[in-house]
């Protein structure tokens, strides 16, 4: 639901993301789907539905990408807490600081940090982010991601 060209209106992008999914669907696919790209850069949001479906994150997809582009950087966007899913972000928590320690060990790897910024003074999320399912981000929500993750893209394309 990201609308990359309103978004980064002057970075080249194809999406690959598809809703629903879960990291082993983009392990599966990213073969297909994504090294024939060969990216610079993806940026790569997954987990919410691994916590909700009782799984826990891999890192696995690193391995398949980098297998066969060893230059390409991952910029991994948190998984967010969200209104609809709040039982369950302490499991969340748990899986983005798995996650964050295994990035912060190659430099190829970028953790973009979205929890905090979508909560609000009370410490839970912030429901001017969401659509009225409480999971979904609206308009304000993407604009708070790409805010996030946009220096991150500026960096890596120079």
């Amino acid at each position: 639901m990201w609308n990359l060209p309103k978004y980064f209106p002057n970075i080249q992008m194809i999406n690959r993301g598809f809703g629903g999914s879960q990291i082993a669907d983009s392990v599966e696919f990213a073969p297909r789907i994504v090294i024939p790209c060969r990216p610079k850069i993806i940026v790569f949001y997954a987990g919410d539905n691994d916590i909700a479906a009782g799984k826990s994150p891999q890192t696995v997809l690193i391995k398949v990408v980098h297998r066969r582009l060893p230059n390409t950087r991952i910029v991994f966007i948190s998984i967010k807490a969200s209104i609809k899913r709040w039982p369950l972000v302490e499991k969340m928590r748990e899986a983005n600081k798995l996650i964050r320690t295994f990035i912060e060990a190659d430099k190829r790897l970028v953790y973009v940090d979205v929890d905090k910024p979508m909560l609000g003074a009370d410490g839970k999320p912030r429901s001017e982010l969401f659509v009225a399912d409480g999971l979904h981000l609206n308009d304000a929500g993407y604009r708070l991601w790409t805010s996030l993750v946009l220096p991150h893209l500026n960096a890596a394309a120079k």
